[in-house]
């Protein structure tokens, strides 16, 4: 690594822990508890441990600076990386720090004021990768806000996608193509031409009106990100634009596929919501729900009247999604992020390996045998400009089983066949 190159590494050791338990954020003391009582794990450091893994593969012997403990310490270590720590915004101290000097000790809660504190006590590096979500990359801005402030450097940064909501466009699509990006933004920093930088939007919900399911988006500020769009999720678009009729079409597609007994997995979102309003039931817009088509009736006299669904299980957790799946017949119905492309991995981690495992097998088979339904508009398709859907289940291995090429359902009798990608393969070039 040429002199003078360093790498920040800031990890919110609980975001996304409420993904899997159901609790669409993971904001608050009493969440994270909640999170943690219904089995949720802490996943971020993990996937920060897969960034650096990747930026080692591309410049090997790179150097981080990181916070202690959970807040970025233990990936390197689990990476393998060089890694100095700090332990006070005074800047960067040796790898003896004390653990807990940051109130992120084995064991201690973090905070949003820890992160802070980590951001500002790496101002000067060249690159800062922070792993978490929305609400982490709020914290991270208002702490360059305040070294901007305060006259010295700022240095760009790059999200390690770990969070419930990932709505903000300073994100890698995973957390390989951050470390993909960070190692050629990096080459670009010791004089080989390398990624530019653009500006990337920062938003965040408030997570109590998210769980009464609305959904209302605001825009906090602008980080400037290595220039990458292929590797960068980018903003979620919304769906407001979008033809009722449209939606209402691919509803009625999805439910003329149902056959009854069999237990169908529904995604977040206003698509499949409306599936469950086509089978006369109340489902839920941001939560996993579980329904079953009922046998038909007959009483319109032709025995052609459909009964109507049955919910088996609303706003279910991922524990709560493997016992319902467990050895039944089962097919998961998820809808395409706007403007990003994700199919798994953002907002639906209650669909986790385990869950996927259960329902689709080993086999890539699976997304051509009716298992898996993907439903988007042919306008949210558009938007994408030709780029992949994207997995990103937190299995890579699975992931690149699921790659390939899927039935997207985009009306009443309509689909189109469409690639999608491990978001681990994007950059891995």
């Amino acid at each position: 690594m040429s002199a003078g190159v360093s790498v920040g590494l800031v990890v919110n050791p609980v975001a996304g822990l409420g993904g899997a338990a159901g609790l669409k954020g993971s904001d608050g003391a009493e969440v994270q508890r909640a999170a943690l009582a219904r089995g949720a794990t802490p996943r971020a450091g993990e996937r920060a441990e897969r960034a650096v893994r990747a930026l080692l593969a591309r410049r090997p012997g790179t150097r981080l600076v990181t916070a202690p403990g959970p807040m970025g310490e233990h990936s390197a270590r689990a990476a393998g990386a060089p890694h100095d720590l700090v332990r006070s915004t005074a800047g960067p101290h040796s790898a003896g720090t004390p653990a807990d000097s940051l109130g992120s000790g084995a064991g201690a809660p973090t905070t949003a004021r820890d992160t802070r504190e980590a951001v500002l006590a790496m101002a000067g590096v060249d690159l800062l990768l922070f792993a978490g979500g929305d609400g982490t990359a709020r914290d991270v801005l208002d702490a360059v806000r305040e070294l901007r402030e305060r006259g010295e450097r700022v240095p760009p940064v790059l999200g390690i996608p770990a969070g419930v909501k990932v709505y903000s466009g300073c994100f890698a699509v995973s957390p390989a193509a951050a470390g993909f990006l960070a190692a050629a933004y990096l080459s670009g920093a010791s004089g080989v031409s390398g990624p530019a930088l653009a500006e990337a939007e920062v938003v965040d919900l408030d997570e109590d009106r998210y769980r009464q399911g609305l959904v209302s988006p605001v825009l906090y500020g602008a980080v400037l990100v290595p220039a990458a769009p292929a590797a960068l999720s980018g903003r979620k678009a919304g769906s407001s634009g979008t033809a009722p009729g449209t939606v209402e079409g691919i509803a009625r597609e999805v439910v003329s596929r149902m056959r009854p007994g069999v237990r169908h997995v529904l995604g977040p979102g206003a698509t499949t919501r409306a599936v469950g309003r086509e089978l006369g039931l109340a489902t839920t817009l941001l939560g996993v729900d579980v329904v079953e088509r009922a046998e038909r009736d007959g009483r319109d006299g032709h025995g052609e009247r459909d009964g109507g669904g049955r919910l088996v299980a609303a706003d279910v957790s991922e524990e709560e999604l493997s016992a319902l799946v467990a050895g039944r017949e089962t097919v998961l119905v998820l809808s395409v992020i706007g403007g990003q492309g994700f199919v798994l991995g953002r907002g639906n981690q209650q669909v986790s390996p385990r869950v996927l495992r259960a329902v689709l097998g080993d086999t890539p088979g699976a997304r051509a045998d009716g298992r898996l339904l993907v439903l988007a508009t042919q306008q949210k398709l558009a938007a994408l400009g030709g780029r992949p859907l994207l997995a990103d289940s937190g299995d890579e291995d699975l992931d690149r089983m699921l790659a390939g090429h899927v039935q997207v359902i985009t009306g009443h009798h309509e689909s189109t066949i469409y690639r999608i990608s491990a978001a681990s393969e994007e950059l891995n070039g």
